[in-house]
């Protein structure tokens, strides 16, 4: 682990691509020449590069950040807990490498290559101690289950298994707070509903005729599911319990190229989807859910997306986190974040600590295959120059 302080050369002296804005309003108000950006040198405290994490362990896969606490999942199934730019502790999974992790209250859910999710708990008294207190399905369940065979169901390779378990890796987590449900994503071309206070499965939807590679959870029972066949869709959940389903209600989006990413704002009122096409596709609530425009800002598949405020975060393959403003429908790419030599695999945000209730200051993590962490001073309220 090494922290640095470098310089962040502008955006605009980079060589900013005209096309990295959004296809709403007007072209010229929206062009990158119009909008020099705001960065130049990094120093503490501003806007820029603050520093990397780097442990030769892995490609990073999966992020999470809360409390001033950052969770970083790799290749070696160790889940590493910083703080500060510090390593303050590592808990091992002993299987599966960590491919998502997510945080609900005192909880921390991840989800691996071998098909299951881990739970963790932080230790009140001692933050670095972190105990696993369940694994979903639970030992208990799969005993139960196995026990009938109407529990079984036939799965991809003329395979039959039990429907609470996922057959492949688990790709995704999406937590709904109000409801105490954790959702789960898989290759298995499933995604699965689970009661976070019991570890029971509610419910496997087989959702698509590929790879779930994101779910998302949002506002009014909605769920989106993205998919590597190339389609977003979305479910409603209908019931309570053991009664409950998710039935489908459309297709948002249908093509080629495999939808790799989603994201909703927290009032979910926008959902954005990043392709393999290096595109990042949005939808808005207020019209019914109809495609609202596309932003253009990568060369290469967009693997990763965030919100926070008013701001939207896209992580590509070519090695570049674009940082883009919403004005209603309007994206403004205000600038680009370069320094990572790998594609970036995952991004998280967290409210900066000296940020005003009013707006904007943000710090962004983003994990790459080049086996680290960088963090990103960004502020919502940027002063163009």
């Amino acid at each position: 682990m090494h922290s640095d302080q470098t310089n962040f050369q502008a955006t605009d002296d980079n060589g900013y691509e005209s096309n990295r804005m959004s296809d709403e309003g007007s072209p010229m108000m929206m062009s990158p020449w119009n909008q020099p950006s705001p960065w130049s040198t990094t120093s503490p405290g501003e806007d820029g590069l603050i520093g990397s994490l780097v442990r030769e362990e892995g490609h990073i896969y999966s992020l999470a950040a809360a409390g001033g606490l950052l969770y970083t999942g790799s290749d070696s199934k160790n889940i590493h807990v910083w703080n500060n730019m510090k390593l303050l502790s590592t808990f091992k999974s002993n299987s599966g490498l960590v491919k998502a992790i997510i945080l609900s209250g005192d909880k921390i859910f991840s989800g691996h290559q071998d098909g299951k999710v881990r739970v963790w708990k932080s230790n009140s008294k001692d933050p670095k101690i972190h105990k696993r207190i369940g694994t979903f399905p639970t030992f208990f369940d799969i005993l139960k289950s196995s026990m009938k065979s109407k529990n079984y169901v036939e799965v991809k390779g003329n395979r039959t298994a039990l429907w609470i378990n996922h057959c492949d890796a688990i790709s995704c987590l999406s937590v709904n707070e109000e409801e105490g449900l954790l959702y789960s994503g898989s290759w298995d071309r499933t995604f699965k509903v689970w009661k976070m206070s019991n570890s029971k499965c509610l419910e496997s939807v087989k959702a698509h005729e590929d790879a779930v590679n994101s779910v998302v959870s949002t506002v009014d029972g909605l769920v989106f599911t993205g998919s590597a066949e190339g389609s977003v869709k979305v479910w409603k959940r209908e019931g309570k319990g053991k009664n409950m389903k998710h039935k489908y209600v459309q297709t948002l989006l249908d093509q080629e190229c495999a939808v790799n990413a989603l994201v909703a704002t927290k009032d979910g009122s926008v959902v954005y989807s990043g392709s393999s096409d290096g595109m990042v596709n949005f939808w808005e609530r207020n019209k019914e859910l109809s495609h609202s425009g596309v932003l253009k800002g990568h060369k290469l598949a967009v693997l990763c997306l965030a919100v926070a405020g008013n701001l939207v975060f896209s992580g590509s393959a070519d090695k570049t986190i674009c940082v883009w403003k919403r004005v209603g429908s309007i994206h403004t790419c205000l600038s680009v974040l370069t320094g990572h030599t790998g594609p970036v695999k995952c991004v998280a945000v967290e409210k900066a600590a000296e940020s005003s209730a009013s707006g904007g200051k943000w710090v962004v993590y983003s994990g790459s295959l080049d086996k680290s962490v960088k963090v990103w001073s960004v502020s919502e309220q940027m002063t163009m120059v």
